[in-house]
């Protein structure tokens, strides 16, 4: 055997072309056993290893992917070391596999460090505190660093020229790079004034009607800011908008624990009056009023003792009106609704009078932030107003609709025959 295989060689020697051929195959040969005795045996044995000390929920922390990324290198390397060993190979052949493994070895390393930023930035957010300060931007930027300067450095083994050379040149590019890169650098910019000012953070409510966005923020990224609409549409907002424009940021109300409760019962001005005797002995049945009506009355009385004689006429006199006791019954209603948040701004208060009548409006706060909720209590609030406001003698205002005006036209004919 071995006297057959000195014969081989002895007739490979003489003939140079076939001798360059075989040791090609060869070397070829043996960058593919590297590169599988790298990903089938080291990764896997790797891949074992881990999966004994981490759960297997969280493989995708691991850093597989970055080495196998390296893995890659191993072909590569043996590749350049060994074209040199080829007999009878042109020298720029040779020049030109050992310049693309070059750029293929700077390639291979730039993505597995892209890769273990990603992994940087999924143990990141594990953290709890995560969605307060958010680093996918901050990830992006050394990406875009890493594969800039890989970019460099693969030209410059492509042309087989220092890469000094390639960036004593970007000084007079500085100006091109700057437009092409306006908008990454807006944005840079831009994320880093929302982390550090602590504006937006995954999982908050914003509202930013110029860009029809109204949802919780599911993602802050370099360039964009993803918002998931309450109608279950997304949203994509460049970074540097939230800086430029304005926008409401809903945190500190979940932050409060209360939402605001704002709207008006519009009471038809006709109805409001003073009450008479026999209604004020009815509402004294209303457990809310109770201890009103008299420290009312006598509050009025009281003022009206100082009232020179001439003046003590009933119409110079101060007197309880409706409104006013049904604006105090509503306060007292609202403090004791278990919906209510009792330790924020609450009031009920009169607006400047419309052609839609009497602004009423009420002023509290839901002790809930949870949207079905809030609107839970704000209904019924209003259920038991809209339903309890003519115990008080007063009407709610509404245009006349089509029954309206029927009614009153079947009204004018029974008169009219009459």
């Amino acid at each position: 055997m071995t006297q057959d295989m000195a014969v081989a060689i002895g007739w490979l020697e003489q003939h140079p072309p076939a001798y360059a051929v075989v040791v090609v195959v060869g070397l070829v040969l043996v960058a593919w056993l590297a590169n599988w005795m790298t990903k089938h045996i080291l990764l896997r044995g790797l891949r074992r290893l881990l999966s004994a000390v981490v759960v297997a929920n969280d493989l995708e922390l691991t850093p597989l992917r970055v080495v196998s990324r390296l893995s890659n290198v191993v072909p590569a390397l043996v590749l350049m070391l060994g074209i040199r060993a080829v007999p009878a190979l042109p020298a720029a052949l040779v020049a030109v596999v050992e310049n693309v493994s070059s750029a293929f070895i700077v390639l291979t390393v730039a993505l597995a460090l892209a890769e273990a930023l990603n992994l940087l930035n999924a143990l990141y957010r594990r953290r709890p505190d995560a969605h307060l300060r958010p680093i996918k931007g901050y990830i992006e930027v050394l990406k875009i660093a890493i594969y800039l300067v890989a970019a460099i450095l693969i030209v410059a083994s492509l042309i087989d020229r220092s890469p000094l050379i390639l960036l004593s040149g970007l000084g007079a590019m500085a100006a091109v790079l700057m437009l092409i890169f306006q908008d990454t650098l807006l944005s840079l910019v831009a994320s880093v004034q929302l982390s550090s000012n602590d504006m937006v953070r995954v999982g908050d409510w914003i509202e930013m009607p110029q860009l029809n966005a109204d949802g919780d923020v599911i993602d802050i990224a370099l360039h964009t800011v993803k918002v998931q609409n309450f109608d279950k549409t997304i949203t994509t907002i460049p970074t540097k908008k939230l800086i430029s424009d304005s926008f409401r940021n809903w945190r500190g109300m979940r932050e409060a624990g209360g939402r605001r409760i704002k709207r008006s019962l519009y009471v038809d001005q006709h109805s409001v009056r003073f009450l008479t005797d026999e209604e004020r002995r009815r509402l004294d049945r209303f457990a809310l009023l109770d201890g009103y009506l008299p420290a009312k009355e006598a509050e009025l009385e009281a003022w009206n003792a100082t009232l020179p004689r001439a003046e003590r006429d009933v119409v110079n006199r101060r007197r309880v009106t409706n409104i006013g006791t049904f604006r105090a019954y509503v306060e007292r209603y609202l403090r004791r609704h278990p919906g209510v948040h009792q330790g924020m701004t609450l009031m009920v208060r009169q607006l400047a009078p419309t052609a839609d009548g009497l602004p009423l409006e009420v002023y509290c706060f839901a002790n809930t932030t949870v949207w079905a909720e809030y609107e839970g209590t704000q209904s019924d609030i209003f259920d038991h107003l809209f339903a309890i406001i003519p115990e008080f003698g007063l009407r709610v205002f509404q245009h006349p609709s089509g029954a309206d005006m029927r009614a009153a036209g079947s009204h004018l004919a029974a008169v009219a025959d009459i």
